[in-house]
Parts: C-alpha cells; structure tokens; sequence
C-alpha cells in the first residue's frame, strides 16, 4: 500500500485530517491495482459448463437424431422389392344361369404378380438415402460447434457485464468515502477545498451510479438470452421444464481459449489459401454438403435407370367344375411378364436426367458459397485478433501503468496542495475507464478466438480449444 506524507497549506495547518485519514487508509486512489475478481471466489457458471449444458439441452439436436433415423429406416425399405400382389376372380361366368359348371370356359382363378423395378434402381436409392442419412452428424457436430459460439460469446458479455459492475462497485465505494470527506473538509475551517469540488465529487458519483443503471440492464439482458440455451427439454410436456435461476453468476476467472493452429495467424510469409482451404474442408459443415453432394449423384445415377424397363411376372391357376355330364375339366395354370417401353424419351427420361444433373451441381455451389463464407470470416476475424493482440499488449505494458502513475500524480499534488481535486477526479475516473477498457479488449480476444476455432474446428470440442492439438500447421 502506498504511503502518503501531508505537507502544511498555505496557513500552515495541515489539509483536512478526515481527508488525511483517507489518504493513509489507501482505499484505492493510489494502491497497486486489483482485479475484480480479487474481490471474491464464489463459485459461478462457468464457460464449459454452460456450453455443456446447452449442448445436453438442445431439442434440434434431438430432431436431427430422429430425422437420421427415419431415413435409415427408409433406406432400409428402399432396397427391397415391391410387395408381391394377389388377385382372386371367377371368370367367365355365364350370365344366364350363373351355373358355375355350364361352360367350360368359366373358372375360379387365383394370380400372383411381382414387379421389379428398373435396373439397379433398389440398390441405388437405398445408397441415396443412406447418403443423405448420413450428412446428419455432421448437422449435429457442426450445432454443437455453432452452440459453443453463441453460448461462449453470451457467457462472455455477461462476464464482461458482471466484471465491469464489479471494477465500478469498487470505486464507487472510494467516491462515496471521497464525498464524504471533500465535504467535512469543506464544512471545516481549514484546507482549501472549495464548494465546486463537492459538486465536482457529486458529479461523478451520480455518472458511477448511471454507468452501473446501465450494466445492471445489459447484464439483466445478457442473463436471459443465455438462460434461453439452458433450459431442459420435455419433449411431451411444457409445464415445469427445467432451467436456470433469473439471474445467472457466472465465475469469476475468464477462461484462457487456446487457438487452433496459432501458426496461420503468425507464420512469415503468410500460410496460403490452399492450406486454409484444406483445413476448413473438414469443417462439419462442409462434410455435411459433401454428403449431399454424394447424395445428389446418386440421384443422377437413379433417374438414368428411367432408360431400362420395368418388368413385372405373374401367374395364375384357374381352377373349373366338372362339364354338365360329369365328366372332370382340367385345371388352367397361366404364366406372363409384362414390360415398359421406355422408347419416347426426349421430353421424359432426357429431362429427368437433366433435373437430377441440375439439382446436383445446385448442391456443389452451396459448398463453395460456405467455404467462400469461411474463408472470408477468417479474414475478418483474423485482423480483428491480431489488432486486439496489438490493444492488449499495448494496454498491458504501457497504458494501464501510465494511467495509473497518472492518478498517484494527480493525487498526490492535490494532497500537497499543489494540484486540482477536479484534476485528481478525472484521473481516477480515466483509470477506472482504462481497467473497463482491458476488460472488454480481453473478452473480444476470447470471443474472436471462439469464433475463428470454429472455423477450423473438425469436431465441437475443439471450439473451446480443448478436442483437438493447437499445434503446427499440417
């Protein structure tokens, strides 16, 4: 703690003893700068379990899981043949009569038919549905990995929110005490204060208390888009589901994010596009589009089966009654196949073909729109890390020590009666804005860090720096 020496005023007397006091109990105007989460060590949310519990909680991730299953299931159905179909008739039947053993022509029959589709149609659809099954877990890797970004960044605002209220409750307490003081001085017969810097110290006080309104409400805000990911999932009910307290405390320690691949953002000369292009080609992602691709072709293969016939067997026995005289008729077994002619196929089959080779490249450009779209987020986000990296350092080195000395200067000339309370004030003022300022550049370096992992990111875990190596560049 720093130590104050109080020199003689102008009558020779010394300054205000309760201001005395103040200074000597070092309540902040010049003791080493503390964190706000010096303060206390209460337990809190913090980012991974947060992430977590989104992740469990999230009823898309059920959805997807369901809508995978469905198309096993379906592809399972697709690969085999059509039901065989019976038909059951009594032909032939006189209208005269209706006698079932007039006419020799009349019989009692029963068929069976079997159609078989097209070429290789079974086994090509059911490929297709399997391929298009299988995008789905990487829809779900990639919601995971999309999860950890939203619910990173919001823990992150929030602990920027709750931090920040933090570093202002504690100077707010020292302004309160500095009031206090500034106005016995002034009600006093010595020092030299004067009835502007009771205003002055009221001023700011009144500014703390508009900056903490206004925390206090983006805090609230923040609170509640997170509680919105954590809240438990019913899926047959919607009354008492399970969620989170109205207010949220997070931890107090910000979590440090390892980047992936630090050498993309350091490497001399700079890495190129290509191997850029290659690490996001294993982005979930974009292996769910390539399984659609995959998919799409299958459906190219299945419509150029429209060219083959479909070919269809049937059979069927008739059974007849004895003739009038008695004498026994035999028994009729019929046997057949029946095919399409896929002859006429200019304005058919040709624009089937065309349709599914369509669909198929439409598939391609979306892959290349998201890849373009990665690879431009890394761009930005790449610039916007290494110019926080820049304020970091700087902030760290130079600006919050000098901020510091600063206010001690300031301080300890008005104590000497050299100096301007409203001067001290401000420089207090403009340290308690330098500590908010490295706060917020901190948590835009997590939140930039959180983003670009997710660029390159194979698995959701990775996010979060903690499912994959952040080694060199492969």
């Amino acid at each position: 703690m720093a130590n104050f020496i109080l020199h003689s005023g102008p009558t020779g007397a010394l300054t205000s003893p309760m201001l005395g006091v103040l200074f000597l109990s070092g309540i902040g105007l010049l003791s080493p700068q503390i964190s706000a989460s010096e303060q206390y060590d209460a337990e809190g949310l913090t980012l991974e379990a947060a992430v977590s519990t989104a992740r469990q909680r999230d009823p898309w991730l059920v959805g997807n899981q369901h809508t995978q299953t469905a198309l096993e299931a379906m592809s399972i159905v697709a690969g085999e043949l059509p039901d065989p179909k019976m038909s059951v008739a009594v032909a032939n039947l006189p209208t005269d009569t209706g006698d079932f053993g007039q006419e020799a022509m009349t019989q009692f029959k029963v068929g069976v038919s079997q159609m078989f589709p097209r070429g290789d149609s079974l086994a090509i659809r059911k490929r297709q549905l399997e391929l298009t099954a299988g995008q789905y877990p990487h829809q779900r890797e990639d919601r995971k990995a999309k999860i950890s970004v939203i619910v990173g960044q919001l823990w992150l605002d929030t602990y920027k929110a709750q931090e920040s209220i933090a570093l202002i409750e504690r100077d707010r307490a020292l302004f309160e005490q500095l009031t206090d003081v500034v106005q016995a001085s002034y009600s006093s017969a010595f020092g030299r204060t004067r009835q502007q810097d009771i205003v002055r110290a009221q001023l700011e006080l009144t500014r703390l208390e508009d900056r903490l309104t206004q925390l206090n409400q983006q805090q609230e805000t923040l609170q509640q888009r997170l509680a919105e990911w954590l809240y438990g999932y019913a899926p047959d009910h919607y009354e008492g589901i399970d969620g989170p307290s109205p207010a949220l405390h997070l931890a107090r320690q910000l979590p440090d994010i390892k980047l992936l691949f630090p050498q993309l953002y350091t490497s001399r000369p700079p890495v190129s596009s290509q191997v850029i292009f290659e690490h996001m080609a294993s982005h979930p992602a974009v292996k769910a589009i390539d399984n659609r691709i995959r998919a799409s072709r299958a459906g190219v293969e299945l419509s150029k089966q429209k060219y083959k016939p479909e070919w269809s067997v049937n059979a069927s026995y008739g059974y007849r009654a004895d003739d009038p005289l008695g004498d026994e008729r035999a028994d009729l077994f019929s046997v057949g196949i029946s095919f399409d002619l896929p002859i006429f196929t200019g304005r058919r089959q040709d624009k089937e073909v065309e349709s599914a080779v369509s669909e198929a490249e439409a598939v391609k450009t979306a892959k290349w729109l998201l890849l373009r779209k990665l690879m431009a987020s890394f761009a930005t986000e790449k610039a916007r890390l290494l110019r926080l990296n820049q304020r970091q350092e700087l902030y760290q080195s130079r600006l919050l020590p000098q901020m510091h000395d600063q206010a001690e200067a300031s301080l300890t000339a008005y104590t000497n009666d050299d100096g301007d309370f409203a001067e001290a004030v401000r420089a207090r003022i403009a340290e308690l804005n330098a500590e908010i300022e490295a706060l917020d550049i901190e948590v835009e370096r997590q939140k930039t860090i959180v983003q670009l992992n997710y660029l390159f990111a194979a698995g959701a875990d990775e996010v979060m720096g903690t499912g994959h190596p952040v080694g060199d560049v492969k």
